[in-house]
């Protein structure tokens, strides 16, 4: 098969990998096994090699890849751009493209006439270079028509092999760009008239007794991107019944139209029906079984229904099996749920209803309830240290009552709609952080909903596994877990418990009350974590959240975007007190208190010359770097990507990727606005090639990378390119210590065991 230029699903199989790649590989394990998977055929990686040979352009590649440094992502761009050009303008070799033709009309149904709609998609090969992963680099293309678009879009897709991202990962990685090929699977389009995921296991309880699946209308972009919330289905392995079923209203929906997809609104009456039937259930979670059977591993896969016909379009394991081992997993007993949202800190507790409408109202909460708002912000602190359990009506998993809630250790739900109407003050209800259910009543779970599970392993990792905190209360008992210190102490907290601004104390003559409290706080984290190392964030609060201290009125401006407004270094540089008053702290705890394993990191650093002039205040206090005083740069706006090796040269010790706030500076997305919201993804290619560079350049220069937002506790594959770049560490919150730790683990000897 390796001189064949295309060859057929039915005649590949898992172990044809190196020649047709990963997908098509996975397409014809399918087809070959039996299952319903939509027709279709790969352009074979020699089909690749021999266009390259053909074209003589090889030279030409290498040409504008001479003496390219790609960190300087201008001269990047460019070459990725001039190779792309080189392959798309070069001739198709003719006895390729017949090939190509005669097996495109066979699948459209024979004779030349009938143009099938395909989709044209990617795939690197990478024969001689065992252990690489290529996935998300190369393009793919769909609604694809006729044999002259066909042709063209395979090219595409070749040319897909040189974007920026791919050049960079094969440089910084050393693999040669001529060793890699790319195979092009050609499969024919399912207009889904029904779509969705289904997985084979319980993938939120790891539950192997039940198959789950999720479903919507129309194509299944919808469900992949999250801009429609899917019915929900599981079925029981054993009896085949279907246990649950929960139907959502589909707001629009996704269709083909033409050679292009349209989205149509739905009315409350279409969007509100059942999207499956109990028969297409049962159908589904029969071939998952088999899958699993087949495969010999639970599987995640993507199926879609046309007409009356099923297809299976992908499959591939699920990875995260076995990272909640220890938590309530399973619904209450005899529960009635009144509302849902989503899991953002697990656990359960039970308690009357306190709704706050804003900040101002958190004294009117009391030791017991459970807080209901329409999202929080540091204001709402207070009452959230009081509460048993948070309820918001927006945000995510990224927002911040769900970072605060984990952090407190306390149950949460977050982005439950319409929770302000459902729920009164007074009522009793139960949160299951876990699944995102909100029951009436208070409500205990199964006994048998309790994960049984043996003590943990504590696995030794050279990838460190620090703690994100903010209240010192919880410093103690966090200290006790596995982790390798605080890796984002935040300040934002501590000083809301002061609970007057900065200034005003500055204005009243009393510094010393901020200095002593802040140093007090700062103490505690220190003297449970020595010797292991804590690293404190200096304030970055926003003008809106510190005009709600006491007196910061008169001192905060009216900003239209706080988010990009004064805040973080900018505030240091044009008015140094407040952060002074911090830097006595730090030298209080340090020098009187002879705790030397605290640290600084500057948040929200706009310029090099910007991180010159904090670094000036910092010296000007008389704390300087040393072996025991490291400075540390948040890096959580795109220019601290850009200009990474310019900050670093204005002299740092180490660098804390926030991958809350730099993916939504990325993107343009708020994560905490459910009308973007569904656009939020830190697996993003254009924000993994962030953290990238950004772990690559640090390891070039010498100096430390974390990572310190949600993205390492949710993404355990981002654990395994992390590690294969070198992250010196990760930051999270408490409750996700032990199973980061154990995906480290696993990361590092999978890394060790390709060199």
């Amino acid at each position: 098969m390796a001189n064949n230029y295309v060859v057929w699903f039915k005649d590949i199989d898992k172990e044809d990998g190196p020649t047709v790649g990963g997908k098509g590989a996975n397409l014809g394990e399918m087809t070959k096994a039996g299952f319903p998977v939509p027709n279709g055929f790969v352009v074979t990686g020699s089909a690749y090699q021999t266009f390259v040979d053909a074209a003589h352009i090889r030279s030409k590649i290498e040409e504008a890849l001479h003496g390219l440094d790609v960190a300087d992502s201008r001269a990047l761009d460019k070459a990725a751009l001039k190779v792309q050009h080189i392959i798309t303008r070069s001739d198709f070799p003719k006895d390729i493209a017949r090939d190509i033709i005669h097996a495109y009309f066979t699948l459209s149904g024979g004779g030349g006439i009938k143009h099938a709609l395909v989709a044209v998609r990617s795939s690197a090969t990478a024969e001689d270079l065992p252990g690489a992963s290529f996935a998300g680099q190369q393009a793919t293309f769909l609604n694809v028509s006729g044999e002259a678009n066909l042709i063209e879009k395979v090219k595409e897709a070749w040319a897909s092999l040189f974007t920026a991202r791919a050049i960079f990962y094969r440089v910084t990685n050393k693999f040669d760009h001529f060793k890699v090929g790319i195979a092009v699977p050609v499969q024919k389009m399912v207009a889904s008239d029904k779509s969705g995921i289904m997985f084979s296991i319980n993938p939120v309880t790891n539950n192997k007794d039940r198959v789950t699946i999720e479903a919507i209308f129309g194509l299944g972009e919808m469900i992949v991107q999250g801009a429609v919330t899917p019915d929900h289905y599981e079925v029981d392995k054993k009896t085949m019944d279907v246990v649950v079923r929960e139907t959502h209203v589909q707001e629009k929906t996704m269709i083909k139209k033409g050679t292009g997809n349209a989205e149509l609104p739905l009315s409350a009456k279409e969007g509100g029906k059942p999207k499956l039937t109990d028969k297409e259930i049962i159908a589904l979670a029969e071939i998952s079984k088999k899958l699993e059977k087949h495969y010999y591993f639970p599987q995640d896969s993507e199926w879609a229904i046309e007409g009356n016909r099923l297809y299976i379009v992908q499959t591939r394991p699920i990875t995260t099996i076995g990272k909640d081992a220890g938590r309530v997993l399973q619904q209450a007993v005899h529960a009635t749920v009144c509302a849902k949202g989503d899991p953002a800190s697990p656990g359960m507790a039970s308690g009357p209803v306190k709704i706050l409408k804003s900040a101002k109202e958190i004294h009117m909460l009391v030791g017991g309830d459970i807080l209901v708002a329409e999202q929080t912000n540091p204001d709402f602190v207070p009452a959230m240290k009081k509460a048993v359990a948070i309820i918001t009506e927006r945000g995510g998993r990224t927002s911040h009552a769900a970072i605060v809630s984990r952090e407190l250790g306390i149950p949460a739900v977050v982005g439950a709609k319409d929770v302000l109407k459902l729920l009164k003050d007074g009522m009793v209800v139960t949160v299951n952080g876990t699944t995102g259910e909100i029951y009436k009543g208070a409500v205990a779970p199964r006994a048998s909903a309790i994960k049984k599970s043996g003590p943990v392993v504590h696995h030794k990792t050279a990838t460190n596994v620090y703690v994100n905190l903010a209240e010192p209360s919880r410093a103690p008992v966090v200290a006790k877990m596995d982790a390798d210190g605080v890796g984002l102490l935040r300040a934002e907290f501590m000083i809301a418990d002061i609970g007057t601004h900065p200034k005003k104390l500055i204005e009243d003559h009393k510094e010393h009350v901020f200095i002593n409290t802040l140093a007090g706080k700062l103490e505690t984290f220190c003297k449970s974590f020595s010797p292991r190392p804590v690293v404190y964030r200096a304030t970055d609060f926003k003008t809106n959240e510190y005009r709600n201290l006491k007196g910061g009125a008169a001192f905060e401006p009216e900003e239209p975007n706080p988010m990009l407004g004064f805040r973080g270094a900018a505030r240091y540089v044009v008015d140094s007190r407040v952060f002074e008053m911090e830097l006595e702290a730090i030298k209080k705890v340090r020098n009187e208190m002879k705790y030397n394993n605290l640290h600084l990191m500057l948040p929200f650093v706009r310029t090099p010359k910007e991180l010159m002039d904090v670094k000036k205040i910092i010296a000007a206090n008389g704390l300087s770097r040393s072996p025991s005083f490291k400075l540390w740069l948040m890096c959580e706006i795109p220019t601290n990507v850009i200009r990474l090796n310019d900050f670093i040269d204005v002299g740092i010790d180490g660098v804390s990727i926030g991958s809350n706030d730099l993916t939504m500076l990325i993107l343009g997305t708020d994560r905490d606005n459910s009308e973007v919201a569904h656009d939020f993804s830190e697996m993003d290619p254009a924000v993994l090639w962030a953290f990238e560079h950004v772990t690559k350049t640090c390891v070039k220069r010498g100096v430390t990378c974390s990572m310190c937002g949600q993205a390492p506790s949710d993404y355990p594959e981002l654990i395994e390119k992390l590690v294969s770049w070198g992250i010196t560490s990760v930051s999270v919150n408490p409750d996700a210590i032990d199973h980061v730790r154990e995906t480290v683990y696993e990361a590092e000897k999978k890394h060790a065991n390709r060199k």
